[in-house]
């Protein structure tokens, strides 16, 4: 089943996605007609791990962590799926990188690897948007429009082989399965929970496939996960409103 939200004149819905319209509680909205797309969920944080991927090692010349690296985007981060990128002013590098994403359903902490499942509302996918030429992570990753996330929640999947691609217009820049983590997403969330406590709309991106390169204003970032769906943004030379 895949859950979205609606921003419509009245304000946000929610429901549940099926051929372009959202289903809720009092009625049937038409996406694009009745509105648009929201982030799928309202996280109180994003746990984003880095370095989770062989490949990314080599092609950064890292060394491999012994535990998940992570550093977090705030939630004024997020852009919904179809919602621009602004190109920020104080950058001359910014990258992309496909990730699929955990929707945490409950509040919970201390969670073993064998518990996750059950706290897991289900998957999305997040571009997360790097500038890379900033200093330290938080300057690079955290700011405003870093995390187009959606373009829903996918129920239904299994998180330890989905198969990967993005596109970058027309070229494809990435390809990958989720098998290749060095770190399996229910570990990964089984750490994060012995730090914080996890609320309802946390979420938590496991990682991406190797650097795939710079973007431009005008150019449009695609990314699919199997089974999950496809996140897809236009970067574009403009302010953050």
């Amino acid at each position: 089943m895949r859950l979205a939200r609606l921003l419509t004149p009245e304000g946000p819905i929610e429901g549940r996605y099926e051929d372009g319209t959202v289903v809720a509680d009092d009625g049937v909205y038409e996406v694009g007609t009745d509105g648009r797309l929201l982030a799928p969920c309202e996280p109180s944080a994003l746990y984003c791990v880095g370095r989770n991927y062989a490949e990314t090692l080599d092609q950064m010349s890292y060394e491999r962590p012994e535990e998940p690296d992570f550093f977090i985007k705030p939630p004024t981060s997020l852009r919904a799926h179809g919602e621009s990128i602004p190109y920020p002013e104080w950058t001359e590098e910014l990258t992309y990188a496909g990730e699929l994403v955990a929707v945490i359903d409950e509040r919970c902490r201390d969670l073993e690897p064998g518990e996750v499942p059950d706290v897991v509302r289900g998957y999305t996918i997040m571009n997360d948007v790097d500038a890379l030429d900033q200093v330290g992570r938080t300057a690079r990753k955290a700011f405003d429009g870093s995390a187009p996330l959606g373009p829903w929640i996918e129920t239904d999947v299994d998180p330890f082989d989905v198969e990967m691609e993005t596109f970058v217009d027309d070229e494809r820049r990435q390809e990958a399965t989720t098998e290749l983590m060095l770190f399996d997403p229910h570990e990964i969330v089984s750490h994060l929970s012995r730090r914080f406590t996890l609320r309802p709309g946390d979420c938590i991106a496991f990682g991406s496939p190797a650097n795939p390169g710079l973007v431009e204003p005008g150019q449009t970032v695609s990314i699919t996960y199997e089974g999950v769906g496809t996140l897809e943004n236009t970067v574009v030379d403009a302010a953050f409103p």
